[in-house]
């Protein structure tokens, strides 16, 4: 089961085109849903125009060399181990997620594209790619869903509750559990394997109305936010320094107000979890 191509189990029922031409419908969407989001939202006018504001009204100004460091720095802090999460809970679940569906949708194209008949057996480390990245999806994406997000952790909400900005995680969580399922009955044509395309369509058909684009603009308005905070205008927001003691002495105090503690007067504090 594990060491299968589902994929290629289903050349027996239809032709191996048909798939493939599903794939490239979904690329196609994803890409246009994309572009759609920003236009739509004005992302792009709004990045370039910050870009060019930060450029005039910075105190320095930032050269090539530097430059390049940055965008080293975005990719190795802020996309590869996303380092913008304090809370490391919520940074593991989304690193097991990312990393999960990057396994997953790569070697779905590869067996889809590569290897999509039995006639050619699929090679192990692609199958097994399929499984893991499937696997750590679920973990990340049901121990964020159930345990981690904000309105569960912290306000008492309902895990059930679902909301316009869920569509995403709840498209992309039953698309890949139905996915594993569908692959473990045996693969092939059945009611599994059409709830898995209706779920796979709704994931990347609604790119516009989810925050499936998010994942590309994080990166720009990361690398905007180093650009800013190098050139001195940090987007006219405080920044902490070492400079500045009152900033310094406000930082401390909250790293003592969110730490558990015990006075020595027998109280024990909790960390701040409702609001």
């Amino acid at each position: 089961m594990f060491t299968s191509n589902p994929f290629a189990e289903l050349s027996a029922s239809m032709s191996p085109g048909v798939m493939q031409t599903y794939v490239v419908v979904m690329i196609i969407l994803v890409v246009a849903g994309v572009l759609f989001d920003v236009i739509h939202k004005g992302s792009a006018r709004y990045f370039f125009e910050n870009w060019r504001k930060s450029k005039s009204k910075g105190a320095k100004e930032v050269g090539g060399g530097e430059l390049v460091s940055i965008a080293v720095q975005t990719a190795v802090v802020d996309v590869l181990t996303s380092g913008e999460f304090c809370n490391q809970r919520r940074r593991v679940a989304h690193l097991l997620t990312m990393y999960g569906f990057v396994f997953y949708v790569v070697s779905t194209a590869v067996m889809v594209f590569g290897y999509p008949t039995t006639a050619v057996p699929t090679p192990g480390i692609w199958t097994a790619l399929w499984w893991i990245g499937g696997l750590m999806v679920c973990a990340g994406g049901y121990w964020f869903w159930f345990f981690i997000r904000v309105d569960v952790a912290a306000e008492g909400q309902s895990p059930f509750r679902v909301m316009h900005a869920d569509l995403f995680i709840l498209s992309l969580l039953a698309s890949v559990t139905l996915g594993l399922i569908w692959a473990v009955a045996g693969g092939g044509l059945g009611v599994l394997f059409g709830l898995y395309i209706i779920a796979t369509t709704v994931l990347f058909a609604s790119v516009p109305w989810s925050k499936f684009a998010h994942m590309f603009f994080k990166p720009a308005a990361a690398f905007e936010k180093r650009v800013s905070k190098a050139n001195g205008t940090a987007e006219n927001l405080p920044t902490l320094t070492r400079d500045d003691p009152e900033q310094q002495q406000r930082h401390s105090m909250e790293l003592l107000r969110e730490a558990p503690m015990d006075m020595g007067l027998g109280i024990k504090r909790e960390a701040p979890r409702h609001y």
